[in-house]
């Protein structure tokens, strides 16, 4: 049987790049995904966290935006819609929940913005798409989890909206690596620019500091 790369091969997987100003979107790296025990503990998410905490490094270091997203629900849950029907979980996702706290390992800074979503993608019904625009953004570095979910939404979403996609590979995270391989496959071909961690860092730190 052919191998998916042959059949992509000239098709798709064609690299973008990267641009002249980008963002950090931080997607959900929440306690819920990295505290054992919990019903959505990945370790794959954890072992993402930790691989991420260097590239934050570094983009505090270039004076790159950093904006994280974290999931939130009015405690009837009306603000989640279908979603929670069919994640009946995120139902515990409400103001004052531990778990859902971004994780230590990663804190947000002062000068960090933190976006509170309620479906997948981070541009559905936030203020991320105006954010970035005033900004002048024109590169967004995906990490978080999970892979399957709300980081292909966003990376889905970021091409849509006109943003050069780059996802750092080991800084992203789902509970089987299954899907977070197909999925980091169909990006890579169709919504953005897989990469090493190191790749992205190097961009950082090669950035103009006058952009």
């Amino acid at each position: 049987m052919e191998s998916r790369e042959n059949n992509y091969a000239g098709v798709f997987a064609t690299p973008l790049g990267f641009g002249k100003r980008p963002a950090v979107v931080v997607i959900d790296f929440i306690l819920a995904y990295t505290t054992p025990g919990e019903p959505l503990f990945a370790q794959g998410v954890v072992e993402a966290v930790q691989a991420s905490v260097p590239l934050l490094a570094a983009a505090r270091a270039a004076q790159v935006p950093i904006i994280y997203t974290k999931v939130l629900y009015h405690p009837s849950g009306h603000d989640g819609g279908l979603f929670v029907r069919k994640v009946p979980v995120l139902r515990t996702m409400v103001e004052g929940e531990p778990m859902t706290e971004i994780v230590p390992e990663l804190p947000p800074q002062p000068d960090d913005l933190v976006i509170v979503k309620n479906y997948p993608s981070a541009f559905f019904g936030t203020s991320l798409a105006s954010t970035l625009h005033a900004r002048g953004i024109d590169t967004l570095v995906l990490i978080g989890c999970s892979t399957s979910g709300c980081v292909r939404a966003t990376a889905v979403d970021s091409i849509q909206h006109g943003y050069n996609v780059v996802v750092p590979r080991e800084c992203v995270g789902d509970r089987h690596d299954g899907p977070h391989d197909a999925n980091l496959f169909d990006i890579n071909a169709k919504y953005g620019d897989v990469l090493g961690r190191a790749e992205v860092e190097a961009y950082f730190a090669g950035l103009d500091p006058q952009r």
